[in-house]
C-alpha cells in the first residue's frame, strides 16, 4: 500500500499552484511536507515547508505575469523586472527561487526554470540539480503534452537504474537500488558510506518504497538484469552483467556529462584520446563504480 502524502493532499497543493500563472510545462511538490520521512524531518510534517518547481516555456512572460500577480514573492530584483529575474535565472543550475512566501496558511518556496533548460538536466545531467530531484518522488500537479520533456523524462530516470546498476554488486536487493539512485545526487561514497547522507537517503527511501516501485516499475520491468516478483511485491536482482563489455555498454548509455566527468578522472592532461576508448579502459577497471560515483555533478 503507497505511503500516504503528508501535506496532504493533491487538492491541498494544486490551491497552492492556482495562486500562480498557468502557463506552464510542467510543475511538481516534492521534499518531506509532500511525502514521509523517516528522522528529523518527520517530526515536522505538516509544518516543513512546501516546495515547488514550475517549469516554463518563456521565462520572461511568464516573471512579467507572476510579478503583476505575487509581486511580494520576490527580492528586491523586482525594481529591475521580468528581463533581469530571467538573466539572474540562467546562472548556475538554470533556477530561480522564491522562498519563505507565506502561500493559503503555509510557509513555500518555488523554483523556476525554463523548459530547455530541464530538458537539458534530465537528459545530460548538467548540474543534475532538478534532475535529481526528479529521480526521487515528486507529486507531478501539472504536464503539457511536451514529446520532448516527456522523454527526457523517461530518459533520466534510465539514465539513474543505468548508474546505480554500475556502482552496484551483482546481486542487491529492491532497497540497495532505490538507496543508490536516491543517492545520486547526494555526496558521498556508497560502498562504505557513514554518518548523515546515508541517513538522510535512508529517510526518503525507506518510508517511500512504493513511490520508488511506481516511479521505477516500468522501466525495470523492460530491464533484462532484474526480475519483478508480483506476488511478493518486489524485484530481485536475477545478476548484473559485471563484464568488460556489459560495463562499457552502460557506460556508453549514460548522460553526457557523466560521461565526460567519468573520462577526465582518468585521461591525463594533455593527453587527446577518444572517450569510447577511455570508458572501455574504465569498464575494464575494477573500480568502474567508483569512478561512476565520482563522477556524478553536483549534488542536491
Amino acid at each position: 500500500m503507497a505511503a500516504p502524502a503528508l501535506a496532504g493532499s493533491a487538492v491541498r497543493l494544486r490551491q497552492v499552484l492556482s495562486q500562480f500563472p498557468q502557463e506552464l510545462s510542467l510543475a511538481f511538490a516534492y521534499g518531506s511536507a509532500v511525502f514521509p520521512q523517516a528522522g528529523a524531518a518527520a517530526a515536522h510534517g505538516e509544518d516543513n515547508m512546501l516546495d515547488f518547481v514550475f517549469a516554463v516555456d518563456d521565462a520572461v512572460t511568464w516573471h512579467m505575469m507572476n510579478l503583476l500577480k505575487n509581486r511580494n514573492h520576490y527580492s528586491f530584483l523586482k525594481v529591475f523586472g521580468p528581463k533581469q529575474i530571467s538573466s539572474v535565472q540562467s546562472y548556475g543550475a538554470g533556477i530561480y527561487y522564491n522562498t519563505l512566501v507565506p502561500c493559503n496558511g503555509r510557509m513555500i518556496k518555488y523554483g523556476v526554470i525554463s523548459t530547455d533548460t530541464l530538458i537539458d538536466d534530465l537528459l545530460h545531467w548538467k548540474t543534475l540539480y532538478v534532475a535529481g530531484r526528479l529521480q526521487k518522488p515528486v507529486k507531478i500537479l501539472t504536464q503539457n503534452e511536451n514529446s520532448k520533456l516527456q522523454a527526457a523524462l523517461v530518459g533520466n530516470l534510465k539514465s539513474a537504474v543505468t548508474a546505480a546498476f554500475l556502482m552496484l554488486p551483482e546481486s542487491f536487493s529492491e532497497e540497495d537500488l532505490y538507496m543508490q539512485i536516491a543517492g545520486l545526487s547526494y555526496s558521498g561514497d556508497f560502498r562504505m558510506v557513514i554518518g548523515e547522507d546515508r541517513s538522510k537517503v535512508q529517510n526518503i527511501v525507506k518510508p517511500n518504497v512504493p513511490h520508488f516501485q511506481k516511479l521505477y516499475s516500468n522501466i525495470l520491468q523492460d530491464c533484462p538484469q532484474v526480475v519483478y516478483k508480483h506476488h511478493l511485491g518486489r524485484l530481485e536482482a536475477s545478476g548484473i552483467d559485471k563484464s568488460p563489455e556489459g560495463q562499457f555498454a552502460q557506460l556508453m548509455a549514460l548522460p553526457r556529462t557523466l560521461q565526460q566527468k567519468i573520462t577526465s578522472l582518468v585521461n591525463p592532461p594533455g593527453k587527446n584520446r577518444d572517450v569510447e576508448e577511455i570508458l572501455m579502459q574504465v569498464a575494464h577497471d575494477p573500480d568502474c563504480g567508483f569512478m561512476v560515483h565520482q563522477g556524478r555533478p553536483g549534488s542536491v
